[in-house]
């Protein structure tokens, strides 16, 4: 059981979610394409969605627990 949650929770990290580690994978990989990072700008608007879709995620999680 422990193993199969350390798996979720490994594959769930590298989705490319702004914020978790699937993102700094892709625009690690975005800058190796296009020879030049990101503009900041663009990286603090997807940290941002990317922390509201997370919050809204873990929101979403709770309510259907508590209302089971």
């Amino acid at each position: 059981l422990l193993s199969i949650i350390c798996v979720s929770l490994f594959l769930m990290n590298l989705l490319p979610i702004p914020v978790l580690d699937g993102f700094h994978l892709l625009s690690a990989a975005w800058e190796g394409i296009r020879r030049r990072p990101i503009p900041v700008r663009v990286r603090e608007v997807a940290n941002m969605v990317g922390l509201a879709l997370l919050i809204l995620l873990m929101l979403l999680a709770v309510t259907n627990d508590v209302t089971r």
